[in-house]
């Protein structure tokens, strides 16, 4: 593990906000390295307000977006909601069409099959909605690059909206409206909306039309906090106050498929990472196993029954996911070592009877192992497709660009990416990527990294300033959860291996004089010499709290230890 420690802010100005705010130095600190140097930036940073949200309007295209469906609406057109199979894809389909239901009954919902139709839009989506009647398609988390797909419905009279967040290409599709806050021209405030927070927009915009306030929407932020969590964008700016009050929607009145999805879960308040691990693999496994059709239904159910039913169907999908996944990394991580690829830059391997649905988790699960830029290839018709992960601060976009000569077709973003190419070109394309990124990769990105926010010390944790820090989430990328170091360890004499395959560390920490905490380091068992030898040694951790037999304690929860 490389750790490196953030740069402290100037004293002054540490000083100057603990002072406004009332609040220890450490977390001024904190506050200064995620931008917030004012009382004002503070009071909006802890008090995220739907007042904050942008105007709708500001998006490129947004006033052509909203005429189109009006115009819709008012000639009584059947309109067809399109998304990928994904979860921000599923989740966006959910919002949109039961936004538009709730005034308008000729609205249809259309995901593709992973294995018949693959990524995006698709020919047999169109011909679906040619055979349907359908005049108008809303594409969601996808469509930016379908510019051939949306020439071919423009054919057969049938008109595009796009709502993307990917990075557009050379031309954009001559759609209505592309809703898009990366295209160039876009001069939305905010950029990095999952696919799911755009087509939020495209709801709030039709909202302001029907004078509906935001409080009106509030029921639909479940739905964009969990493609906010799924997608792994930044939760700064737009997506901290939509994911804050999707939050407490889910937290306090969950639409009746997700209370039916926890009904299978012992977990009583969720927090964002609790979606990611939680919800979204369950979302996620309809269309990796199955179809992203039984999320959508699950989504938008009303009736707590039939919920239930769907929730039991894909708590099944998600097992099935499961063995999938576990079975297929094994084999990778065999044919790594079989073929003597451990110390390559890049991960690159291909099974033709691969389940296409679980590639993605584990090409993560592999850069987990080796750390570096992963793809992992299945067959996909007469094609190979794949999934493709990143190392941190390492653009596979880029990469993946930069070796178009032997691709068919990619789309994605800078850390997750997909695409597919023919069988021919899988070595050719093995050996380019292999090249491209020996060649841009700063080998330190190689070695996982630990950023530290600050060094403190132990008795500067105490119920006020945990308090203070649980007000800093959501977590996620751009305002991470924070990581302290702390040096002039030492064991008090209880450090143990604990858990039932005994991979697991619990010991019981002391600086000086100060309190002693209990400290826990998941699969950190190797490290038990360093810390359980009577030695002096450092820690970095994040601070949690801990409930055994009705206590709650803070403890913390170590990232690594070093000597």
């Amino acid at each position: 593990m490389r750790w490196t420690l953030q740069p402290k802010p100037p004293t002054h100005k540490v000083e100057q906000l603990a002072n406004a705010l009332g609040v220890e130095k450490p977390i001024a600190s904190l506050l200064l390295q995620r931008g917030i140097e004012t009382y004002d930036d503070a009071k909006k940073f802890f008090r995220p307000s739907l007042e904050d949200l942008h105007d709708p309007y500001l998006m490129m295209d947004m006033a052509k977006a909203v005429a189109r469906i009006e115009r819709a609406v008012e000639n009584q057109e059947n309109i067809l909601i399109y998304g990928d199979y994904d979860v921000d894809g599923t989740t966006s389909v959910a919002l949109l069409s039961s936004y538009l239901l709730s005034y308008y009954p000729k609205v249809a919902t259309y995901i593709p099959d992973r294995y018949d139709e693959g990524y995006g839009v698709s020919y047999k989506g169109i011909d679906f909605a040619e055979d349907n009647r359908m005049s108008l398609i809303i594409a969601l988390d996808c469509g930016i690059k379908a510019v051939d797909k949306v020439q071919y419905a423009s054919k057969k009279g049938i008109d595009f909206i796009i709502c993307d967040h990917h990075r557009p290409g050379d031309a954009l599709p001559k759609a209505v409206a592309v809703l898009d806050p990366k295209r160039d021209d876009c001069n939305y405030p905010y950029k990095e909306l999952c696919g799911c927070g755009v087509g939020f927009k495209l709801v709030q915009a039709l909202a302001a039309r029907k004078n509906q306030d935001l409080e009106d929407l509030l029921l639909y932020l479940d739905l964009v906090a969990t493609a906010i969590g799924a997608d792994i964008v930044p939760i700064t700016g737009e997506n901290r106050i939509l994911a804050y009050y999707g939050l407490q929607v889910i937290n306090s009145n969950p639409r009746t498929g997700f209370k039916a999805i926890l009904q299978h879960v012992k977990k009583e308040t969720l927090n964002i990472t609790d979606v990611v691990f939680i919800l979204a693999p369950r979302i996620n496994a309809a269309g990796r196993m199955k179809h992203g059709n039984h999320a959508v239904r699950l989504l938008t159910e009303t009736n707590s029954e039939h919920a239930e039913q769907w929730a039991g169907e894909i708590e099944q999908f998600n097992t099935d996911r499961k063995e999938a996944d576990q079975q297929i990394t094994e084999a990778a991580l065999q044919k790594i070592i079989e073929n003597k690829e451990e110390n390559r830059m890049t991960t690159v391997v291909y099974d033709e009877h691969w389940h296409k649905g679980v590639i993605g988790i584990v090409a993560s699960r592999l850069t987990e192992t080796y750390y570096r830029p992963t793809l992992v290839f299945t067959k996909s018709g007469d094609k190979l497709a794949a999934s493709a992960r990143s190392v941190k601060d390492f653009d596979v976009y880029n990469a993946l660009e930069a070796c178009a000569a032997h691709i068919e077709q990619f789309g994605g973003h800078k850390y997750a990416a997909g695409l597919t190419l023919h069988e021919a070109d899988y070595e050719k394309f093995k050996a380019a990527f292999e090249e491209v990124v020996a060649q841009t990769i700063d080998p330190k990105l190689l070695v996982p990294e630990i950023r530290i926010d600050a060094e403190i010390d132990l008795k500067d944790i105490t119920p006020k300033f945990y308090r203070i820090l649980k007000q800093f989430a959501p977590f996620g990328p751009g305002n991470m959860t924070p990581v302290f170091m702390s040096q002039h360890l030492k064991d008090t004499g209880w450090g143990k291996c604990v858990g039932e395959d005994k991979t697991h560390l619990r010991l019981t920490v002391r600086q000086g004089n100060s309190p002693q905490f209990t400290a826990i380091g998941f699969g950190m068992a190797d490290k038990q010499d360093i810390a359980c030898s009577g030695n002096i040694f450092k820690a970095a951790y994040t601070i949690d709290e801990n409930e055994w037999q009705g206590t709650v304690s803070l403890q913390l929860k170590l990232k690594d230890i070093i000597p």
